[in-house]
């Protein structure tokens, strides 16, 4: 069965390694139609990447480049940025030029087998590694497969509100996350939130008493919201000394779950840089039908319900 990865998950296994050690292993590839990856070194004038196959150069020409790139419905900043980068691709033959022989390779064709086998068939719900690519204010890129993009939104990434993805996410960083929709001709958007546990999960790892750190989020003439973890944040009393963004230390006052409260002291808050943690997922299953966020005991209702479209509840 052909695995569809994330692309720079392949690049340095021994298998891929292997393939691409001498011209018969990479025509041994060529045959069984073996998804590889090597780093792209050179985007030449007319738009063809050139990638390190390790025994040669290989060469993936402009329209095979990408998924769309053909169609003009994907540009070439798509092949002008990934220079410096793992691509995957399939081998389709040789060639040679001045410099000696060359591998044919394309990128585009492994990203059609992707959308035919792998994503073609997911379904609000599914559980799916991502990669994050590139983090814009509205939302965060993640590769899915053989460097076809995906989607999740700033509203999706936490419970916890974050002014940019930059918060939450680094480029680079492996994620889970669930399929929130499969629009036609294979576009996916993601939902993130689902997997970090809900109020009471994350309740669970603080205690009334205790002093710990937090993030200040937002400040409100009536109060200051702090994230203690990704999907929980309390509400302390007003200060006009602090700001969003701010590291603090807070003590808990209370945790009150019929009414989905957190409350608490600021101690202290100040500047600093931390960067973003790797997430810690509470659900590790391969698929997800309805989330619920609040207590049974609280009247308030928050839930995702993986339907195609997939519906938000809060009540």
């Amino acid at each position: 069965m052909t695995h569809f990865y994330p692309e720079g998950l392949l690049l340095d296994t021994l298998e891929n390694k292997a393939a691409q050690s001498s011209r018969s292993a990479l025509e041994e590839a060529r045959q069984q139609g073996r998804i590889l990856e090597g780093r792209a070194t050179l985007c030449d004038s007319m738009h063809n990447l050139w990638v390190d196959v390790g025994c040669m150069r290989g060469m993936i020409p402009h329209d095979e480049g990408a998924y769309g790139i053909r169609e003009g419905s994907v540009r070439d900043i798509a092949l002008i940025s990934r220079v410096n980068k793992p691509v995957c691709f399939v081998v389709t033959g040789f060639d040679r030029d001045s410099l000696g022989v060359y591998a044919l390779l394309s990128r585009r064709a492994v990203q059609e087998q992707c959308l035919r086998s792998y994503i073609a068939a997911l379904r609000p719900g599914d559980i799916i590694p991502a990669r994050i690519t590139h983090l814009e204010p509205f939302g965060a890129f993640a590769d899915i497969g053989c460097g076809l993009p995906s989607l999740i939104p700033i509203d999706s990434i936490s419970v916890s509100r974050i002014s940019h993805p930059r918060d939450r996410f680094s480029t680079g960083m492996d994620i889970r996350a669930v399929v929130r929709s499969v629009e036609p001709g294979g576009r996916v958007c993601l939902t993130h939130k689902e997997l970090l546990g809900t109020w009471e999960q994350n309740a669970a790892l603080f205690e009334q008493g205790e002093t710990v750190a937090g993030v200040i989020r937002s400040v409100e003439n009536y109060g200051v919201f702090v994230e203690l973890a990704p999907n929980l944040a309390g509400l302390a009393e007003p200060r006009d000394d602090v700001h969003a963004g701010q590291q603090a230390c807070v003590f808990i006052k209370s945790l009150i779950p019929d009414r989905m409260k957190v409350k608490l002291i600021i101690i202290d808050a100040f500047d600093a840089d931390y960067p973003p943690t790797e997430p810690r997922y509470f659900f590790e299953g391969d698929r997800m039908e309805c989330w619920r966020y609040s207590p049974e005991q609280c009247s308030r209702i928050i839930e995702t319900v993986f339907t195609d479209p997939p519906e938000q509840r809060e009540t």
